[in-house]
């Protein structure tokens, strides 16, 4: 098995908190899935992107973990007409 470097081992350990979290709250594991998965086409040398992700994820993590959570938006880039 390959070594982890320290921030992929951040980023591991923040996937497994996301899964905990969202167990009590229907629906989040499915786009948490979703979230890491797109995230994990970047590329590993782009170390500036990945920790920005690191540190909004965490902050999102506090979110999911706030009894009052329902559910997270995310903001998306709106479709251009042709």
């Amino acid at each position: 098995m390959a070594r982890h470097s320290k921030l992929q081992k951040q980023v591991l350990s923040l996937y497994r908190q996301f899964l905990r979290a969202g167990q009590d709250k229907p629906g989040f594991i499915p786009r948490i899935r979703d979230e890491f998965k797109e995230n994990s086409r970047i590329k590993k040398s782009d170390v500036m992107h990945i920790e920005y992700l690191y540190r909004r994820g965490q902050r999102q993590l506090e979110q999911l973990k706030d009894v009052n959570t329902k559910q997270l938006g995310s903001f998306s880039k709106p479709a251009e007409k042709s």
